[in-house]
């Protein structure tokens, strides 16, 4: 089993409509969210909760109604607290396609060091908007799909009529090199890993590694291996009978009680009580339009 890639590049909802809907609450294994990116944008909803997600290094905390855009190709995680939460992600190259004239408005107004905002407050009116987007995308009523691309199009209309914008800097230091070491732990997470390997998929010196991987994630590299290591621990005692021995060495622990009390730390219970609480009905449970 492989925890959520950090590069997802599974196509999104359909050919000629690519929005897929996610549900997470407390009970997801994948409740928390790793740092991770995609092709594609995505809108975050608060239906309620908190919660603290990182943009490329920048904080925010989104509470109850509040709603977040993150573009396409950036690094982004965060942690829910006591939330409940939902994403859209969506192709917005596909959905612009067949209107050249939209297509070359929305470049030319965020091709010039611009990019859209990250958060739209609960009574706002764009937030209304994309509220109403995943309502639609929730019932999926006869004809949902004209009113899911009609809200869309009123969104980004709001946001290049009302300049909701900001000013481009520079792009996400160290991106690329960065991605190589997610994916490092994403693909060899069950196996021994040390500071050095990790440093060397970012083509960086151990020192300056840990201070960038730091500035973009919250953690320290070895910190947040074995977060992700727990959190794909999680997964697998949501959606799997394996004993909790063979899930520790399943996820690159090898002493099971050294694993038990990083679970524990990490996840503020034992394994075998997160197990428990989460038994009831489909873990992997979600709405989602494939």
């Amino acid at each position: 089993m492989r925890y959520l890639a950090y590069h997802e590049n599974a196509e999104r909802g359909t050919f000629d409509f690519p929005v897929a809907r996610y549900y997470v609450d407390t009970r997801h294994p994948r409740y928390e969210m790793p740092f991770h990116w995609h092709d594609e944008c995505e809108l975050i909803r608060m239906r309620q909760g908190t919660f603290c997600l990182s943009i490329a290094g920048t904080a925010s905390t989104l509470q109850s109604g509040d709603c977040a855009f993150i573009p396409g190709g950036v690094i982004h995680g965060g942690r829910p607290q006591s939330a409940v939460y939902e994403c859209l992600v969506l192709n917005m190259e596909k959905l612009l396609q067949g209107s050249a004239g939209r297509q070359t408005q929305y470049a030319s107004a965020l091709g010039n060091g611009a990019a859209i905002q990250t958060e739209f407050p609960a009574n706002s009116e764009a937030g209304t908007v994309i509220g109403r987007l995943f309502e639609a995308m929730e019932k999926e009523q006869t004809g949902y799909e004209f009113l899911v691309t009609g809200l869309l199009w009123q969104w980004l209309g709001l946001v290049l009529g009302q300049g909701l914008t900001v000013a481009v800097e520079k792009p996400e230091p160290h991106g690329s090199d960065l991605k190589n070491a997610l994916q490092r732990i994403r693909r060899d997470y069950a196996s021994p890993m040390t500071l050095a390997d990790l440093a060397a998929e970012a083509n960086m010196t151990p020192l300056y590694f840990c201070r960038v991987f730091r500035q973009v994630t919250g953690r320290p590299p070895i910190d947040y291996l074995n977060y992700f290591r727990a959190e794909c621990a999680a997964e697998m005692l949501c959606a799997t009978d394996a004993s909790v021995t063979d899930i520790a060495l399943a996820c690159g622990f090898s002493d099971p009680s050294y694993f038990i009390r990083l679970f524990r730390r990490y996840k503020g219970t034992s394994p075998g009580k997160y197990r428990k609480g989460r038994g009831n009905g489909n873990p992997f449970a979600r709405h989602t339009h494939t």
